[in-house]
């Protein structure tokens, strides 16, 4: 039966390869950068908190469950040639009998939403010191990738698009590009923020405001660097101006005389002069 009504007739893994090496070449030549999806050694897809959690999180959803299995054997053997990530969008280039282009569209995420993930964020006080270092915090981490309140997408969320003869919404080489996003989070975890249209430095802003509050009221009520420390468990910057003060007075030495302060001497009053014409008596 023709590949026309029914199936494309099975191409072996390396000829699969040797096919997208030539499209990728010819459409260098014509200035598209490609960026192909390639993972370490072994068969892992991703090693990180952020990739796994993004694996975990389309392995929980059974609309995807038939089909993911395929789509972790083309990403492993290299089938995923490009791979673009941008806001509310997934772009990718796989393998297969011929090159499929696949466009996932992933609806941002909510601005209500949003703030209150912040607000859940920034009401985690362990978890604030590593969100001013620059570090999101397990705690953190747990809200963001929570399943139904997190930042991932749901099925719901997702509008997957390949250009195969394949009827299903997941097919083989869309679940291949689902992956090849784990793997890059394992890269870059602030692709995810940008996927879902937010910025991942709010969380820190938010975080920051939520410590420099207190801060500011210690300052206030006159507690010292040392104490304030001690009390947020962070250390003072060392540019801060240590707060004066005041002299102690100098002490004579022993043996010697007292010095009197000086007398003050009155001034002396002048007589006024009796006017001009004036009597004696």
């Amino acid at each position: 039966m023709s590949w026309e009504y029914g199936w494309r007739p099975y191409v072996p893994v390396a000829a699969r390869r040797a096919h997208a090496a030539r499209e990728a070449a010819r459409m260098a030549k014509k200035g598209r950068k490609l960026a192909p999806v390639t993972l370490g050694s072994g068969r892992q897809i991703a090693k990180t908190f952020w990739g796994k959690a993004w694996c975990d999180h389309l392995e929980s959803h059974s609309d995807y469950a038939n089909r993911l299995p395929r789509g972790r054997t083309y990403l492993r053997n290299g089938s995923v040639v490009d791979l673009q990530i941008s806001a509310g969008r997934v772009t990718a280039l796989v393998s297969g009998s011929q090159l499929y282009k696949i466009d996932i569209k992933i609806k941002t995420l909510a601005p209500a939403e949003w703030e209150r993930i912040k607000r859940e964020c920034s009401g985690k006080i362990a978890s604030m010191m590593d969100l001013l270092q620059g570090r999101l915090s397990g705690g953190t981490m747990e809200i963001v990738t929570h399943r139904e309140n997190g930042l991932f997408p749901k099925p719901a969320e997702i509008t997957l698009n390949c250009s195969c003869p394949d009827w299903a919404d997941m097919c083989k080489h869309v679940a291949a590009a689902l992956y090849g996003v784990g793997a890059r989070l394992d890269e870059d975890p602030s692709l995810l923020f940008l996927l879902r249209g937010v910025d991942h430095s709010e969380l820190i802003a938010s975080a920051a405001e939520a410590v420099q509050q207190p801060l500011a009221e210690g300052a206030k009520a006159g507690l010292a660097d040392s104490e304030l420390a001690e009390v947020f468990g962070i250390e003072m910057d060392a540019t801060t101006p240590a707060p004066k003060t005041p002299k102690a007075k100098k002490r004579p030495k022993a043996g010697a005389k007292p010095v009197k302060p000086a007398k003050k001497v009155p001034a002396k009053k002048k007589r006024r002069s009796s006017p001009k014409g004036a009597s004696a008596g």
